[in-house]
């Protein structure tokens, strides 16, 4: 490796990782997934050399394993569970289920193949490492991270005076500077602003004496989407019921846009509204997604402060500010906070992402409430998919 170690942790990775692959842990050890990755900035280049650095960092992360004080630490959180945590004490990633190669053009190409409950947990390493690689090896790192520290007391000195007032987690893990900088990060936000409950970042929410906060993410109800015996556009009701069957009411905050919000609600019913805390936001535009979810909890005589409507899409502070004036009073409002957090250089960040493409050998894909970040690589699938969730909506008006 030319670069010191990426990953030093396997706790260096977002919380509802955990979450998700419990559940996968105690009901679904049968399915099996494949995950692509994609980088959706134009005119990126990636280089044999940073494919060399890629591959090296890999083969590094494949030889952690959980310490006895990580694994101490998991077990601390209220609703992982013991069997679960010595599932951890056993696994570590393989790398035979991880294949990189680079096209003449400079696309990098990842494909993650194993058993769902394994092959999920490579995400998040996965783009870290790509992020870091990129960043050190195509510019002068420490003049990036001179510029995201300006950024940052800028960030910082808006809290102090007063002109954000809004809680916040940090959810910077996936598109990240490096890991030292989420450290700075992480560490400064939580000391100087004062309005920082927490990180997704297990590794330093451990470090930092943090809340590790997490819900779950696409890939969760898309594996439903494999599962030969449930309609396609019932997967949220397996997605939910599992869910709660796990959590019991804990740990309860339901990402709405997999297969669209609209179609979430429909199974989002009178028993979920009452068992889950709250839910997420991640497309789609964040006013009319919260005065429909406020209708929704209205609609079955739950009072919306009771409830939590957390934002995730592609904040920044002034936008997470609007978005809690705008609500305040009317829900308990909650913000995850990534890329503005981690990689604010002036540099415009990678926009990659590895997505669960098939599970059991079928397609999968998410919906989205804004078409553009829809993503499958069979198109046949994602327009059936689509009629099946407008045949329901149009059915169940």
């Amino acid at each position: 490796m030319r670069l010191d170690p990426i990953i030093v942790s396997l706790l260096d990775t977002d919380l509802y990782k955990f979450n998700m692959d419990q559940v996968i842990f105690h009901k679904h050890t049968d399915l099996v997934g494949e995950y692509y990755f994609l980088c959706r900035n134009e005119g990126v280049v990636f280089t044999p050399e940073m494919l060399g650095e890629i591959d090296s960092q890999i083969d590094y992360l494949c030889g952690l394993r959980f310490r006895k004080e990580e694994l101490d630490y998991l077990r601390s959180i209220r609703f992982i569970k013991p069997d679960y945590v010595e599932f951890l004490r056993l696994w570590h990633p393989l790398r035979d289920y991880v294949e990189t190669s680079l096209a003449p053009d400079g696309t990098l190409s990842i494909v993650v193949r194993g058993p769902l409950f394994s092959a999920m947990q490579f995400e998040i390493y996965l783009l870290e490492i790509v992020n870091e690689v990129y960043f050190r090896m195509k510019y002068d790192y420490e003049a990036l991270r001179e510029s995201a520290k300006e950024r940052l007391e800028a960030k910082i000195e808006g809290f102090r005076e007063g002109k954000y007032t809004f809680k916040f987690a940090e959810f910077g893990c996936r598109r990240r500077l490096s890991r030292a900088w989420q450290d700075v990060v992480v560490k400064r936000l939580a000391e100087q602003t004062g309005c920082c409950v927490g990180t997704s970042n297990v590794y330093l929410a451990k470090k930092h004496d943090l809340k590790p906060i997490g819900t779950y993410a696409h890939e969760y109800v898309q594996m439903y989407q494999g599962i030969d015996a449930i309609p396609l556009a019932y997967t949220n009701h397996y997605a939910l019921t599992d869910w709660y069957d796990e959590y019991r009411g804990d740990n309860g905050t339901a990402l709405t846009d997999t297969i669209t919000t609209d179609l979430f609600l429909k199974d989002f019913n009178r028993a979920m509204v009452n068992n889950f805390s709250g839910v997420r936001h991640d497309s789609g535009d964040p006013y009319e997604w919260g005065e429909k979810i406020i209708r929704h909890y209205e609609h079955y005589g739950v009072d919306p402060m009771t409830k939590t409507l957390m934002f995730s899409d592609s904040l920044d502070f002034d936008r997470a500010q609007a978005l809690n004036d705008y609500f305040s009073g009317r829900a308990k409002v909650s913000f995850g906070i990534g890329t503005f957090c981690s990689n604010d250089t002036g540099v415009e960040p990678l926009n990659i992402v590895i997505k669960l493409q098939t599970v059991n050998g079928r397609p999968v894909a998410k919906l989205s409430d804004t078409p553009g970040k829809a993503m499958c690589r069979d198109t046949t699938y994602l327009e059936y998919l689509k009629r099946s969730v407008d045949f329901r909506l149009a059915r169940e008006k």
